[in-house]
């Protein structure tokens, strides 16, 4: 049983949600994090709170990150100091240099890493739902499968560890541009006089219609942001794919404006307290 707990270092919106859908199948699991009160609100869970990331992560055999970037997740699996051979999960968005920063730190401490960063929010988590970006050693697949049915109603499995975290670049960057597409869509309605709902009748059926484009279009026209995909953690993401867009010899023009757009928003709502579907505010007249 020791050797099947998963060590849940990172129970913010995301990790709260992976930790009730690897409960959820019956997985033991440990969570720190560095608000204990979220991890002390999970147990109802089934899943045991640890006070520190080593206490989390003593005799578990999966180690799973879940933080805000490399630095965070670099730092707390070092402070965990798991066994040498443990799987080191990564789930956390690092970026292309914080990939390799991850490959670095898991090649100091013995670690078998696994770069598996993934695409969904809160409900997804929760739901087990998630698509799984997997990079890493083919001997890890047999011991991930269990938590990976848990997490997931996808897996791709890239290669070598590192390629998850690329490929997650060029995800969120498709998934920028609509929900900007979306906001200055809503915006540019509403300041040519219309009811903004009408631009997502319009598209409503069509080739163009995405179900996301309804959901962020519905809060966005509320102007209700309640956090799933955090406007500061879109930022983050945003700043790194336009450092990744640069370093292939990629024009960042898109992003650039996206990334600008994010941060004008942000100085109108506390980034840290709203939905990314607040990126309209930057759209917005003052």
């Amino acid at each position: 049983m020791a050797q099947s707990t998963v060590a849940v270092l990172g129970a913010g919106t995301m990790g709260a949600g992976m930790v009730t859908s690897l409960r959820r199948a019956g997985l033991p699991v440990r969570v720190w994090n560095r608000d204990a009160a979220k991890a002390q609100a999970l147990t109802d869970t089934g899943a045991e709170a640890a006070a520190t990331p080593a206490e989390a992560a003593a005799g578990a055999g999966i180690v799973l990150t879940m933080v805000l970037d490399a630095d965070a997740a670099i730092d707390v699996v070092t402070q965990a100091a798991p066994a040498a051979g443990t799987t080191w999960l990564q789930c956390s968005t690092v970026g292309v240099e914080g990939a390799d920063r991850t490959v670095a730190a898991a090649r100091d401490l013995g670690l078998v890493l696994v770069d598996c960063p993934v695409l969904g929010t809160r409900e997804p988590a929760a739901r087990g739902a998630l698509t799984l970006l997997a990079s890493g050693p083919e001997e890890a697949r047999e011991r991930l499968a269990p938590v990976f049915d848990a997490l997931g109603s996808k897996t791709l499995w890239l290669g070598e560890a590192g390629a998850g975290s690329r490929l997650k670049l060029a995800c969120n960057s498709w998934l920028f541009m609509l929900t900007t597409g979306v906001a200055q869509a809503v915006a540019l309605t509403r300041g040519l006089g219309l009811d903004p709902q009408r631009f997502l009748d319009a598209v409503s059926g069509g080739p163009v219609d995405s179900p996301y484009a309804h959901v962020k279009g519905g809060l966005m026209i509320a102007g209700d942001f309640p956090p799933s995909f955090g406007l500061s953690g879109a930022t983050k993401d945003a700043r790194l794919i336009r450092a990744a867009l640069q370093g292939a010899g990629v024009d960042d023009r898109l992003t650039a404006a996206v990334l600008e757009t994010m941060e004008a928003a942000g100085r109108r709502e506390d980034p840290g307290a709203v939905d990314m579907a607040a990126v309209i505010r930057g759209l917005e007249p003052g």
